[in-house]
Formats: C-alpha cells, sequence, structure tokens
C-alpha cells in the first residue's frame, strides 16, 4: 500500500517533511569501488576493460569484438518491424526539430563606454555518451543524447554500451544508426566512463559525458566530474500527478505506474481534492499491477515510494509539489495553465488530461533526461547547451580605457593587487 497523506491531519507537515527528506537511492556504497576501478582503468586501460567485461559481462572483447560495425547498425535498421522504424525516425525528426530552437546566438556590440563585449558560441570538441544495457536498454534515449549533441555541432561522438553475453538489442543499434552513430564501444559499468575521460588505447577521450546508468555509472561520473564535463548525477525515476475527479481514474493509474515500472526505488505521487477520486485512483493501481508485465518492479517501487496526498484544493498542492521539484509534474486539469504559472521547480511540465509524461519519453520532442531528486530546484533537463561553451571577449580602444580604467585601478589598489593595477594604470599614462 501506498503512502496516504492529508494536509488537514495535524502531523501533516512532518509527515510530508519526512516524504521529502527520504533517500532512494540504491544503499550500496559503491564510491570506495567506483574509485578502484577508475585509477584501474586509468593505468591500466584497455586491459583494465577486457578484464572488467569479463568478469561483468561474461563475454570476451577480444572474440567478440570491441566494436559494433556500422553494418551491423545498418542491418538492425532494415530488420526491426516497420512500424518501429517509423516511430524512431518520427521521435527523432521531432527531437531535433525542439533543440534546434535551443541554439544559442553569438553576440558582438560596443556599449556606451566604447568598449567591445561579446560572447562566442562553439561546441565541444568529442562527446561520450552511455547506453544501458540489460534490463535499461532504451533506444529513446539514445535519440534524446544523441540528437542534442548533433545540433550543438559536436564533431565526434562516442558510444558505450554494456552487451551482456556479447549481445546488444537491435532497437539500440537502429536508434544508433537513424542517430548517424559509428563509433559504438561494447563497453559499459563505471569502467566504459572511465575509458571515455580518460581515454585508453582503443578508446580516444571526449570532453562531455552524457547518458543514464545504474548506480555505478552515476557515481563515476560524479567522480570523474572535472576530468570531462557530464550531464547529469541521475537518481530514481519520479512523477508528480496534480489531479481533480473529473480525470478517468484509470488514466491516472497508468500515468504513475509509467514510472513506478521503471525501477522498485522510482516514486510516483498524486495530489488530488477529492477522496473517492483518491480511493479509485488507488484502486485502479492494483487492478492494473494484476496485469502489468513489469509488476514485480513497479509493485515494490508503489509499495515502498508511492503516495496519495489529500490537500483541500489543488491551489494547496503546488507549494508541496515545488518542495519535491519532481521530475515529471503532471497537471491533469481544466486549466493547467494556471497551476503552471505556480510552478517554480521542475524538470518537465505536461499540461492537461491528454498529456500523459509518457508521450514525453518518447515522441513528444522536449528532452527527457532530467533532474531528479529534488535537483529541478537548482538544474535543467539536458539540451544544445549541454554540449557547448561560451567564450566572452572584449576590445578596448583609447577611449574606452579612458573611460572604465581608471575604477579598475581602484579596486586593484583595493584589492592589493598592484600589478594588476599596473597593467592598467600604464596604458592610462
Amino acid at each position: 500500500m501506498p503512502l496516504r497523506l492529508t494536509t488537514a491531519a495535524p502531523d501533516f507537515a512532518s509527515a510530508f517533511t519526512a516524504l521529502v527528506d527520504a533517500r532512494r537511492e540504491a544503499d550500496e556504497d559503491v564510491s570506495r569501488d567506483v574509485a578502484a576501478i577508475l585509477k584501474r582503468v586509468r593505468s591500466e586501460g584497455d586491459t583494465a576493460l577486457a578484464d572488467f567485461t569479463r568478469r561483468f559481462d561474461r563475454h570476451d572483447l577480444d572474440a567478440s569484438g570491441w566494436a559494433v560495425e556500422p553494418a551491423e547498425c545498418r542491418a538492425a535498421l532494415e530488420t526491426i518491424p516497420t512500424k518501429l522504424r517509423d516511430a524512431l525516425e518520427l521521435a527523432a525528426a521531432r527531437i531535433a526539430a525542439y533543440h534546434e530552437k535551443q541554439k544559442p546566438q553569438d553576440s558582438d556590440g560596443i556599449d556606451a563606454a566604447g568598449v567591445r563585449l561579446g560572447a562566442r558560441w562553439r561546441p565541444v570538441d568529442a562527446a561520450g555518451l552511455y547506453v544501458p544495457g540489460g534490463r535499461a536498454a532504451y533506444p529513446s534515449s539514445l535519440l534524446m543524447n544523441v540528437i542534442p549533441a548533433r545540433v550543438a555541432g559536436v564533431g565526434r561522438i562516442a558510444m558505450v554500451t554494456p552487451t551482456p553475453g556479447g549481445t546488444i538489442n537491435p532497437m539500440v543499434l537502429a536508434a544508433a544508426r537513424i542517430a548517424g552513430i559509428e563509433e559504438i564501444w561494447r563497453v559499459g559499468g563505471a569502467q566504459a566512463i572511465a575509458a571515455l575521460a580518460y581515454g585508453t588505447g582503443r578508446i580516444r577521450p571526449v570532453d562531455v559525458v552524457t547518458g543514464p546508468g545504474n548506480a555505478w555509472v552515476a557515481e563515476a561520473k560524479r567522480q570523474l566530474y572535472g576530468v570531462v564535463g557530464i550531464d547529469m548525477v541521475a537518481g530514481p525515476s519520479e512523477i508528480v500527478v496534480v489531479a481533480d475527479a473529473k480525470n478517468d481514474p484509470d488514466w491516472i493509474a497508468a500515468d504513475l505506474l509509467s514510472q513506478s515500472e521503471h525501477d522498485p526505488t522510482s516514486q510516483s505521487i498524486l495530489f488530488t481534492d477529492d477522496a473517492a477520486f483518491a480511493d479509485a485512483v488507488e484502486k485502479s493501481v492494483e487492478g492494473r499491477l494484476a496485469q502489468l508485465a513489469t509488476r514485480e518492479v513497479a509493485a515494490a517501487s508503489w509499495t515502498a515510494n508511492g503516495a496519495i496526498i489529500l490537500v483541500r484544493d489543488l491551489e494547496e498542492a503546488m507549494p508541496l509539489v515545488d518542495r519535491l521539484a519532481p521530475e515529471h509534474l503532471e497537471l491533469a486539469v481544466d486549466d493547467p495553465d494556471a497551476l503552471f504559472a505556480q510552478v517554480r521547480h521542475a524538470g518537465s511540465v505536461f499540461l492537461g488530461r491528454m498529456t500523459p509524461e509518457a508521450v514525453g519519453d518518447y515522441v513528444a520532442g522536449p528532452n527527457h533526461v532530467l533532474p531528479t531528486g529534488r535537483r529541478a530546484r537548482f538544474s535543467s533537463g539536458l539540451s544544445v547547451l549541454d554540449f557547448m561553451k561560451r567564450t566572452s571577449f572584449l576590445g578596448l580602444d583609447k577611449g574606452a580605457i579612458e573611460a572604465i580604467g581608471p575604477a579598475a585601478v581602484a579596486l586593484a589598489e583595493a584589492e592589493g593587487l598592484p600589478a594588476h593595477a599596473a597593467s592598467v594604470a600604464l596604458r592610462l599614462s
């Protein structure tokens, strides 16, 4: 049974705080193990990758081949059902169109003091993409990570993916073909992130690493930030649904389960102002779980981390939603914009009764790589900007340095930095 709370209860404040503060990350203390893996890959390169792959993925890279050849991706795209190929191509086109609008513009101008000021945007030289294997083999995530890098103009994109037993999901290969990926390595786990960051004999280093993974992958990205750029340290998936009684409870139940089925540590929360509707949704969740192929995972998530919160009115829910800062937020009401105007912290918001979060995972266009674990308070979803960097520039002539230079000299002297002061003052004289 999920947690049931009501804002009318005298202990609601403390109970809700406990819900907000609860940790759902995997319990394993992986930091030390990951540090050892990173150290070994840095010192031993390909030898370490081959050893870890034999140990964790149960196959020999020298036998299966280190890289996936482009012909394998072409064959996969040709052999998957036409319906799936069309779906992948539709998704790719929509993702590209949305992200094209994110490309930043260079700036260059002269201000009132005569100083030339501007900024120039350029893509990173190389990006690395991690694609999970095993249970979480998601071609949609491949598209969501690769296409923004392509739009940004990244010249080289290297993909790594674990291939347990030497096998790889054909849908992943098909998506790689559609996205134009030609450099694919059969390595996974923390060791693959280390290879992208440090480089090995075969794999050249990259500048930015993106893509979802398990606790070891997330920890490797965290430890390697600074050696390379990363998209984010992702945690368990989450959804918050704000819904009134005009909704079909089966629809809302399906929306909640769409996140619960990801992982036992995922979280699904419903806010509603109608107790009978809350009961109907909970009953529908139980009924749908019985028929769900992923029921073991979804039931564990719903029981351990799910919550139904009864509020006096939906306006009361909005500051509570902000405290959760959810990865996904559905506003299943007649006037979603009225509630959306009150939202400050959310990864992505889905407006209206006909906008399930799941459509955003695949074909809507906005990126589905989003901040989790309340990180939407200070970060955003993956975008073109994650694969670009901004260089500022300025230029002064004699009049400009005479206009602003004396202030720079004064501040340098106040900070006790005479060489700074002199470098400006000499030009003033």
